[in-house]
C-alpha cells in the first residue's frame, strides 16, 4: 500500500482521491489551507448573491472523508523535497508520501500595478476572496463603487454580484470589445451591448494604471490611461489567473508557467505528478493550450491519473474542446474551435446569425475549401453537447451541420426554435438550398 499525498483539494484533487478509493486500499492525503472541505469554486458567486448558502457548495456531507478513508490536512505547503520524498507546511510539520500530485490551481494575475496589494483590491477566486468581498462590499452604502480591471469570465461574474448588491461598477477592459481575443467580432459586440443594458460603466481600450490609497491604507480611487481618475474603495483585479507554484521554485521539479507534464501527468520528479490548472503540457494537444483553468478539464486530469496510479496506465485525453459559461443573463456554449478575427487561421471561415431582437446568436467555423465543420459558439440557445461532441468526431461537413441543426436544439419543448432562420440566412449567403430535417434520438445514438 502506497501513501498518495495530494497538495489542492479543488475539483482535481478531490476526484483522483475518490477514484483512487474506489479503485484502490492506498493511503490517501488531501492537504489545503483553503477550506476544511472540497467545495464548488464555480458556485462563488451565488453565495454572495443569496442564491445559496456556502454549505450548499460542498457536494459531500463532512462526514465522508473519513468514511471512504481520505485524510485531510489543513495547511500550507511551503516546501517539496523531492530527494527524501516529504513536503513540508508552514507550521514546520513533515509529510512523508510515496507519489506526490500537485493540484494546488490557479491564483489570480498581478502585473505590478501601484497599489495592487492595498486593502480592497483583490480578485475572485478563493473562499478567501468571498468572504473578504462580503466585508468591503456588503451594500451599496458601505461599497459607494467598484472597479473590475480585466475582461474575462471572472471579471463579468463579480459585475454581476455587485450588481445584484445595487453597488455602481465600472468595468476597465484593455481590449477595443470585450474578450475580443476569444470571442468573433459579432459575439463580442453582443456581449458589449448586454453589459451597458445592465448599467454598468463599460470601459474600453482602457488600461490601469494606478490605484490610489487613502490615508488608512485602503483603496479609495484607480487612475487610467485616459487620465480619468476614478473613486472606488473596491478594485476587483480579474485580469486572468496564474498557475499557483510558487512554492516548487525550490524543488528541482521542471516548472514552466505551470508544472511541466506528459501525457500521463508525470512531472520531472520521480513519483510526482501534476493535474488542472497547474499542469502545463509538454506538448500540445491538438489546438488545446497547454493549461485549461477549465473545471471539467481538471475533473478529467483527476480521474486519468487515478487509474494510472492504481496500475492501468491511462493517458489524459481531453478529447473535443467544450466550455459553457453565463454572461449575466446570456447563457454560452462552445463546442469544437471558433477562433477569434485576431487568432483565427487562414482556413477558418467564419458563418454568423444574430436574432434581430433578442440577445441570441450562433456562430459556426468551417473550412473554406473542404467545408469541414470546426465548431460552433452559441449566445441564448442551449445545445446538445453530445451531438456536437459526435459530428466533430465524424468529420461532418457544415452542410450536414446545417441540415440536422434541430437535431442538436437542447432548448425545453415550448421554447421558440431558430433553426429554420439560422439555415435560411446560411442559405442566402452561400447560394445553397438546404433545408432542415430532424433524425429519431434511436438512430443519432445508433453503435451502427
Amino acid at each position: 500500500m502506497q501513501h498518495i499525498v495530494i497538495i489542492g483539494n479543488g475539483v482535481s484533487g478531490v476526484t483522483l482521491a475518490r477514484h483512487v478509493r474506489k479503485l484502490s486500499d492506498n493511503k490517501v492525503t488531501i492537504i489545503s489551507a483553503e477550506t476544511d472541505y472540497f467545495f464548488s469554486r464555480t458556485a462563488l458567486m451565488y453565495v454572495y448573491m443569496g442564491h445559496m448558502k456556502f454549505e450548499h457548495t460542498q457536494p459531500y456531507e463532512n462526514w465522508f472523508w473519513e468514511k471512504n478513508r481520505i485524510d485531510l490536512v489543513k495547511g500550507y505547503v511551503e516546501k517539496v523535497d523531492t530527494l527524501v520524498k516529504t513536503v513540508q507546511l508552514a507550521n514546520g510539520e513533515e509529510i512523508p508520501y510515496d507519489t506526490l500530485v500537485i493540484a494546488t490551481g490557479s491564483k489570480p494575475n498581478k502585473f505590478g500595478w501601484p497599489g495592487q496589494d492595498l486593502e480592497g483590491v483583490q480578485g475572485l477566486y478563493s473562499k478567501q476572496d468571498l468572504d473578504n468581498l462580503e466585508k468591503i462590499a456588503p451594500n451599496k452604502e458601505i461599497c459607494k463603487r467598484a472597479v473590475i480591471v480585466g475582461g474575462g469570465l471572472i471579471g463579468i461574474e463579480m459585475a454581476e454580484m455587485l450588481r445584484s448588491r445595487k453597488i455602481p461598477v465600472t468595468f476597465l477592459v484593455r481590449e477595443k470589445s470585450f474578450w475580443n481575443g476569444v470571442l468573433p467580432a459579432g459575439e463580442s459586440a453582443l456581449i458589449n451591448e448586454h453589459i451597458l443594458e445592465h448599467h454598468i460603466d463599460l470601459r474600453l481600450d482602457t488600461n490601469l494604471v494606478e490605484i490610489i490609497a487613502d490615508k488608512n491604507g485602503n483603496a479609495t480611487a484607480v487612475v487610467t490611461d485616459k487620465g480619468d481618475t476614478i473613486e472606488c474603495t473596491v478594485v476587483g483585479l480579474t485580469a486572468g489567473v496564474t498557475p499557483n507554484i510558487d512554492f516548487l521554485k525550490t524543488s528541482g521539479i521542471l516548472l514552466g508557467r505551470g508544472v511541466k507534464v506528459n501525457r500521463h501527468l508525470e512531472t520531472s520528479a520521480k513519483n510526482v505528478y501534476a493535474i488542472g490548472d497547474c499542469a502545463e503540457q509538454h506538448e500540445a494537444i491538438g489546438n488545446r493550450r497547454p493549461i485549461e483553468a477549465v473545471w471539467y478539464t481538471g475533473r478529467m486530469m483527476g480521474e486519468a491519473l487515478a487509474q494510472t496510479l492504481c496500475g492501468n496506465p491511462t493517458e489524459y485525453a481531453p478529447g473535443h474542446w467544450f466550455n459553457s459559461a453565463k454572461f449575466l443573463d446570456v447563457e454560452y456554449q462552445t463546442y469544437g474551435w471558433v477562433f477569434s478575427e485576431r487568432t483565427k487561421k487562414d482556413c477558418e471561415q467564419h458563418f454568423h446569425w444574430r436574432h434581430h431582437k433578442e440577445k441570441i446568436c450562433i456562430t459556426m467555423a468551417y473550412d473554406k475549401k473542404s467545408k469541414l465543420f470546426l465548431g460552433i459558439n452559441t449566445f441564448g440557445i442551449r445545445m446538445r453537447h453530445e451531438i456536437f461532441d459526435r459530428w466533430l468526431t465524424e468529420k461532418r461537413t457544415i452542410e450536414y451541420v446545417m441540415e440536422y441543426l434541430k437535431d442538436a436544439n437542447f432548448d425545453p419543448e415550448f421554447y421558440k426554435q431558430y433553426e429554420e432562420e439560422v439555415v435560411a440566412k446560411y442559405n442566402l449567403e452561400q447560394g445553397t438550398n438546404i433545408s432542415t430535417k430532424k433524425k429519431s434520438w434511436k438512430r443519432i445514438f445508433s453503435k451502427a
